[in-house]
């Protein structure tokens, strides 16, 4: 398992692709059964998948992809929500001819992957939900006083670092995409527990037992999705899928989590 994010960063040629009057961009990475990669809010492929995709990609053929404002796909004039990201990859998918796919996201990604399986169901195998929410008070107490005071200068170094790689000089749209993601947690509104109840496929719930979500919300998204396991790891946000911002070097947790991961998709 690499310990070193750039390690994942192979001589891949990215595409774009025009959904929903966006530019999307996405990767195709190796051979198998389509999974859909969506990364973390504030991030990109790399930044949250890096250490573990290389690994996935030895089973699957990996769409990785970068939502609205993130990494290459640049920002447009319309609003910024999980349901309007869940079509988003639901419309490439059309377009790549992929009738039916697996979704792995992190975080942002979770919810984004919640959407998809509860506005698109048919285009969903299974879910794996890593470290999602889907209402305020499964939080921990801290986060939204810490999400109200947060400035751009709050922003981890390194995510600004990975976006301006991909956006060199590129100020505005890094600035924009922190403004976005903020914005869009800000004003978040609970879903209702029948919407998580509609969930069909079945679903992998993933979350560091020191996550910003607690575990009980976890366990609340366990009851709700029917067909749903629930694994809580050591490690706090991201940690446990190696995340750039939280991977810890030597850790074997994200080798066991992608097990769990390939296990969990290989299941009948």
């Amino acid at each position: 398992m690499a310990t070193n994010n750039t390690a994942a960063q192979q001589k891949v040629q990215g595409h774009f692709a025009q959904v929903n009057g966006l530019k999307m961009y996405y990767e195709i990475h190796g051979t198998g059964t389509p999974l859909v990669l969506i990364h973390g809010g504030g991030s990109t492929i790399y930044t949250t998948f890096g250490n573990i995709l290389p690994e996935l990609a030895k089973h699957h053929q990996i769409i990785a992809v970068e939502m609205q404002a993130h990494g290459h796909t640049q920002d447009i004039d319309r609003p910024l929500s999980f349901e309007q990201d869940a079509d988003d990859v639901a419309a490439l998918l059309q377009q790549l001819h992929i009738s039916k796919a697996s979704v792995f996201g992190f975080s942002n990604g979770a919810s984004t992957a919640m959407q998809i399986g509860i506005r698109h169901p048919d285009l969903v195998e299974k879910l794996v939900l890593a470290s999602g929410f889907y209402k305020r008070a499964g939080m921990q107490p801290w986060f939204w006083p810490m999400m109200e005071k947060a400035t751009f200068a709050d922003m981890p170094q390194i995510y600004k670092d990975a976006y301006l790689a991909i956006a060199p000089n590129n100020d505005k749209g890094l600035l924009a995409m922190f403004n976005r993601d903020s914005q869009r947690m800000l004003t978040f509104k609970d879903w209702t527990d029948d919407a998580l109840r509609s969930i069909q496929a079945p679903a992998l719930i993933l979350m560091g037992d020191q996550d910003v979500m607690t575990p009980e919300h976890a366990v609340e998204m366990h009851r709700l999705i029917a067909h749903s396991k629930l694994a809580i790891v050591p490690g706090t946000h991201g940690e446990f899928i190696g995340e750039i911002a939280t991977v810890k070097k030597g850790s074997k947790v994200p080798e066991l989590v992608v097990a769990m991961v390939e296990e969990f998709l290989a299941e009948k």
